[in-house]
């Protein structure tokens, strides 16, 4: 695993995200099993934009050479994908969520691996 390639994917999925929760916040809430209100949209927009700025980060970085700096942005990311895709199991366990949130844990679970790659390569 190369550390362009999962900075690529990894700034598709936040692209995406991004997107999706300023355009269709509902839904995404919807298909984790959690109610839509105006509170879970207004964090969910703000989630959104936090997903826009990493995506814009590991655009512009994809090629970055080996740096302590880049070796950081790998941990702060495995550390953060990790602890969302156990949330993630955590809340469906508690019965906070749906299945649907199997979805995001299977892609956090993903790209924490390919992080944790580039950092043992």
């Amino acid at each position: 695993m190369t550390f362009n390639l999962i900075a690529t994917a990894t700034a598709i999925a936040g692209l995406l995200l991004g997107i999706g929760w300023f355009v269709a916040g509902g839904p995404m809430l919807q298909r984790w099993g959690i109610a839509p209100n105006p509170a879970a949209l207004l964090v969910g927009r703000r989630l959104g934009a936090v997903y826009l700025g990493i995506a814009v980060m590991l655009f512009f970085g994809r090629a970055a050479p080996p740096s302590a700096l880049r070796t950081q942005v790998c941990v702060a990311l495995l550390v953060a994908l990790s602890l969302l895709a156990l949330l993630g199991l955590f809340e469906l366990k508690a019965g906070r969520a749906r299945r649907g949130i199997l979805v995001a844990v299977v892609l956090e679970a993903l790209l924490a691996a390919g992080f944790a790659a580039v950092l043992l390569a």
